[in-house]
Order: structure tokens, then sequence, then C-alpha cells
């Protein structure tokens, strides 16, 4: 099975990075639309605890965290190309650095109309207080910071080129974009305070908008879940011998985000590659599936 399956909401800021790489790429994909907060019943039984959004499901092989999702994307779907040169490092800095300063300027904003349920479950994914009194705090500080991140992407756009990469959008506008898309439509007032006399970035805004999200149809949870039960993983990827972990194929083990949302999951060690962790389980509907997370930002221990 081939379909591509991916698991989101329409707000969802890293989700947003996926789907303008399906936009980029002209593919058709399945929506299933998942709660925004826990519980998430038809998630968990597919990942294994694992909660954040996005998740990207092809069969029974489950791929967690957007940096592992747009990799597999481009490796099934090469044409047209979109990762080069240093672009997964300017992935990893949009994700982390800009979008703190993101999340603090969003939420300096309208921190006062956030609902109990989402503060205490952010609360929970993230293991420290969300504080939006200490956002507002903040947000005179890191405003300044937002704009001069705003600011490399104006230097980028200098050549004359559409899009960072060049003629045509590479990872580093996919992974740009998600701050900017996610200040424009929660706080448009402060997108265009920040975004003002940067003008090369706002005409690139437009252009990445105009390339949509591909050819979308939702489907229900329970239907994604079935298709995991209904197919068999894909091979796996061998071992790196070179790991530094020293971990082996076949074994027990454990894999947690380093940054938040560190809920482990278990299994059986498939693949481990410069790049990917890949481990098997059994979940009750879902006989074995394969479950991928990125090796960069990923903890891997044997269990």
């Amino acid at each position: 099975m081939s379909e591509i399956i991916l698991h989101h909401y329409d707000t969802s800021p890293f989700s947003e990075k996926v789907r303008l790489m399906l936009g980029i790429k002209g593919l058709a994909w399945r929506s299933v639309i998942q709660p925004v907060i826990m519980p998430k019943p038809d998630l968990i039984p597919l990942t294994g605890g694992y909660r954040r959004i996005p998740v990207m499901q092809i069969g029974a092989d489950i791929y967690c965290d957007s940096q592992v999702i747009l990799a597999e994307i481009e490796r099934r779907h090469p044409t047209p190309p979109v990762v080069r040169g240093a672009d997964w490092a300017v992935n990893l800095w949009a994700d982390r650095l800009w979008f703190q300063a993101t999340v603090v300027v969003i939420f300096a904003e309208m921190g006062d109309a956030v609902p109990k349920e989402f503060i205490a479950d952010r609360e929970k994914l993230s293991g420290r207080p969300f504080d939006t009194g200490a956002m507002k705090a903040a947000a005179p500080f890191m405003r300044p910071q937002w704009r001069a991140y705003a600011a490399w992407l104006e230097d980028g756009l200098q050549t004359g080129d559409d899009f960072l990469g060049g003629a045509t959008p590479s990872l580093a506008d996919v992974a740009a974009w998600m701050n900017v898309w996610w200040l424009s439509g929660a706080t448009p007032r402060i997108a265009d305070e920040l975004l003002a006399g940067l003008d090369r970035t706002r005409a690139w805004r437009d252009r990445i908008r105009a390339i949509g999200h591909g050819q979308r149809t939702e489907m229900a949870p329970a239907e994604a879940v079935k298709a995991a039960h209904a197919n068999e993983p894909a091979p796996d990827l061998g071992c790196d011998a070179n790991d530094p972990s020293g971990l082996k194929q076949g074994d027990k083990v454990v894999v947690q985000a380093d940054d938040y949302g560190r809920d482990p999951v278990e299994g059986v060690l498939v693949g481990l590659t410069r790049d990917r962790i890949t481990i098997a389980r059994e979940c009750g509907e879902v006989d074995v599936s394969h479950v991928h997370f990125p090796r960069a930002g990923y903890v891997l221990v044997k269990g």
C-alpha cells in the first residue's frame, strides 16, 4: 500500500510543513483529523504512545515527527527534488529556535483566550508551565528575534529567485514557511508589523501560499487503523554498523524525543541508519507495524 495518510489537524504548524511538501510534489493524500489535545484513541494504537502531530501512515508503516515524514516523502517521490544542501540544518533551526520565538509571540497576544484544557495538555506535553504571563513579559524581546529570523529569509531571497531554494522551493522554504504561516494566521496584525519592510519575504509568502496542499481527501480515523491492520510493513532498512549506540537489529529498545512530548515508545529495533530509527511493535488491532523516528532529536536506548 502506497497511499499517504496524514494524521493532523488544520491549525497544526508542523502539519503545515507536510501539507506544503505534498503540495510541492503534487500528491494525493488522505486526511485524518486527530484531536488537538489528548486523548487520541485512534492515534496511540498506531504509534505506541507517541502523541505529537503530525504522523504519517503508509499501510503499516507509521512515521512520527515531521522530520522523518518529509524525508520519506522525498525518498518515495523524488520529483521535483526538494531537499538540497544544508536544508536539514535549516529545518532544525526553524523547528526549534524560530518556533519557540513564534510560540511566545503568538501566545503573548492571544494567551488570555486559550482554553484551560489546552494549557493543561501542553503542560503535560512539555513538562513545564504554559505561562502566558511570562510569554507576555518575554514578547518585547522575542518579537525582535522573530523579525531577525525573518530578515534571514529576506537576505536569502536577494538573488532574484522566487524561493530560498532558487527557481523552485526547497526544504528551506518548507521549514521557514511553518513559522510565517502560523504567525500570519494566528495574529495577522503582529505578522504584518514584524514583516514590515521585508518586501521580498512578503511576496515569497504569497508564492508559497499559492502552491497549495496537493489533492486532499478526508478519511475516518477508524479506517486508517484498519488500513494498518490490513497491510504488512515495508522491509527493514538494516543497521548502521558505525552507530555510536552499538545497538543491533533485534534489540529491544525505547525511543523518545529529546525536547518535549517525551512519551517513550517500546519495540524491537529493525532499522537504524544515520538519519532514522525504525522499530517493530505489536498493539491490539495492529498485528505488526514499523514505527519510524528521526535519528536527530531522538534518544534511543536498550529496553
